[in-house]
């Protein structure tokens, strides 16, 4: 929601959030210092953090590089990074967290100016792509703004969910590897 605020801003404003937990703030003041902002975090309460981002103006530290702008212009065309979802979970450890933080990943690549070309599903990661999958609304979305999604059709078969993909469509282990052996970026969260 940051970053749509942000993106809506038409001159120099302090644009004002408020989030319950400290990850939150750390991840504000990333979203800040990559655009050259200024964000401030003020803790208000036990579970209250208020951060100021100072928007339409360059931040001090930008104000005073004296680095020369090196600028590399790329072609409108999608890239073709591809992104390789291998298991229903996110890491090692907790399964309950995992699956919690491949569902956060998912909803983040929604959230990117620079959409992925396709996402590949196979393994475990062929549930997401399912009946009863929580992260199904965002896979949809992301297909409707032309994100291919490819589901591996063996896993499907393995797992008995043939009858139940809901986004995207079925592939084979060849397009799987030559989709990942022709992209310009793999990317495996």
């Amino acid at each position: 929601k940051t970053k749509k605020a942000l993106d809506a801003l038409t001159g120099p404003e302090t644009l004002e959030i408020l989030v319950d937990n400290e990850v939150a703030t750390e991840n504000l003041k990333k979203l800040a210092k990559s655009r050259g902002l200024d964000a401030r975090v003020t803790k208000k309460g036990e579970k209250e953090y208020q951060v100021l981002i100072q928007a339409g103006e360059e931040s001090a530290e930008t104000e005073t590089s004296q680095d020369p702008e090196i600028s590399c212009e790329v072609p409108a065309v999608r890239k073709k990074t591809v992104v390789v979802i291998r298991s229903s979970k996110m890491g090692e450890g907790d399964e309950d967290l995992g699956r919690l933080l491949m569902k956060g990943y998912l909803y983040a690549l929604t959230q990117l100016d620079e959409l992925p070309k396709t996402i590949l599903f196979y393994n475990s990661g062929a549930y997401l792509t399912c009946e009863g999958s929580a992260s199904l609304e965002d896979l949809k979305s992301l297909e409707a703004q032309g994100v291919e999604i490819f589901t591996c059709g063996t896993c499907l078969n393995y797992y008995g969910l043939s009858e139940k993909l809901q986004v995207g469509s079925i592939t084979n282990m060849y397009v799987i590897a030559d989709t990942m052996a022709k992209a310009n970026k793999v990317v495996k969260p």
